[in-house]
């Protein structure tokens, strides 16, 4: 006679699916605090980089020494040296020839507080990296993501000492605009990397696993797209800086009367007017400013009814902050580029891009919601 059998008894044959959970960090905590400092760090160096490239100061210090070079001049004697070696540059006797000691001054401290505040952030990195690999708080695979952070601040190093070189060949009085783009670009690079880092640090193994089945590919697609264009949008407010480009066209939404000007194309040869010619340059930022808000709107509007709620805020809040930095970068172009819409211009841009990036790891790692949200 068969045996009475439990409703609740279990009668898989199979084994359970074991489910591999990535190690922990022994000290999550510290390590994304030294995170945060080093993303702060790393966001008013380009706020500093931004006011060093609008007051004309990167020129400034004609000498590159990563040891002494960390002192500015001590006397009058070494004030005088430092002036009369730029006086020998091309920037000086074409732009600033009547610039006296004083006015110098005013343009030396942008520069090395700039200069300065990469030492702080090379000597910060090293000092965590260092810390933490010793006492063995950090897994292995974010020993090497943070080692790759450390590879790309040097790198930036490197790019920052070329790109001050360009301002002094030829007959050039500013930097390279191709070469400041790609110095800010890096900037851009390093920072996400530190927030995407502090993201994966903000939540235990464990729970990433449980969101990660929740996630939603498609929408994560699309904030990627947005998020290219919103580099590229980076990429091309660094050209438009780099040459200028926003003290001409100062009309709006037409270029000096035109809806495409017709001297976009006057250079030769034609690549040249991709980095070096204001109306085409500042042309494409133009366009892509509204292909962005084009596609903020629809990244809205796909997930105005989307079962989560975090997804439902981060679309309306990225297609608000673009639209603010549209409306922003618009005013600075009609008054004429003031100092203080221009850093609120740079510093939106980074608000932009943490936000861009907290939108695809929510679509990949959405949190755990009630039943009535």
């Amino acid at each position: 006679m068969a045996q009475n059998r439990s409703i609740f008894e279990d009668v898989t044959t199979q084994a359970p699916e074991k489910v591999r959970i990535a190690p922990r960090d022994s000290n999550p905590q510290s390590v994304r605090k030294w995170l945060w400092l080093l993303f702060a760090l790393v966001a008013i160096m380009i706020l500093v980089g931004g006011l060093t490239r609008l007051t004309d100061s990167g020129l400034s210090i004609t000498d590159w020494d990563l040891v002494m070079g960390t002192l500015p001049p001590m006397s009058d004697a070494a004030w005088a040296e430092n002036f009369t070696k730029y006086q020998g540059t091309q920037e000086y006797q074409l732009q600033n020839a009547s610039m006296t000691l004083a006015e110098y001054k005013s343009i030396f401290w942008w520069e090395w507080g700039h200069r300065f505040l990469g030492r702080i952030i090379g000597l910060v990195w090293i000092a965590g990296f260092v810390l933490f690999a010793l006492r063995k708080q950090m897994r292995r695979d974010r020993m090497t993501s943070i080692f790759s952070i450390g590879i790309l601040i040097g790198l930036q190093g490197v790019i920052g000492i070329l790109m001050v070189k360009t301002g002094y060949v030829g007959d050039r009085v500013d930097v390279a605009s191709y070469a400041l783009a790609a110095h800010l670009g890096l900037a851009f690079i390093i920072i996400g990397a530190i927030f995407w880092n502090i993201k994966y640090l903000s939540q235990s193994p464990e729970a990433l696993v449980e969101a990660r089945r929740r996630g939603d590919g498609s929408r994560a697609s699309m904030a990627r797209i947005l998020t290219a264009l919103v580099f590229l949008q980076i990429l091309l407010g660094a050209l438009v800086a780099g040459i200028d480009g926003g003290l001409s066209y100062n009309d709006w939404p037409r270029m000096g009367g035109e809806w495409f000007s017709s001297d976009a194309f006057v250079l030769e040869p034609l690549w040249k007017n991709l980095f070096e010619n204001p109306a085409l340059v500042q042309f494409l930022h133009r366009i892509n400013g509204y292909i962005l808000v084009i596609i903020a709107f629809m990244m809205y509007w796909n997930n105005r009814r989307a079962p989560y709620k975090q997804w439902r805020s981060i679309g309306r809040h990225v297609l608000i902050a673009i639209f603010a930095q549209v409306v922003i970068g618009i005013g600075a172009l009609v008054m004429h580029v003031p100092l203080s819409l221009a850093l609120l211009h740079q510093a939106v841009a980074i608000a932009i891009w943490v936000a861009i990036l907290s939108t695809i790891f929510a679509f990949k790692f959405p949190k755990a919601q009630s039943v009535r949200d």
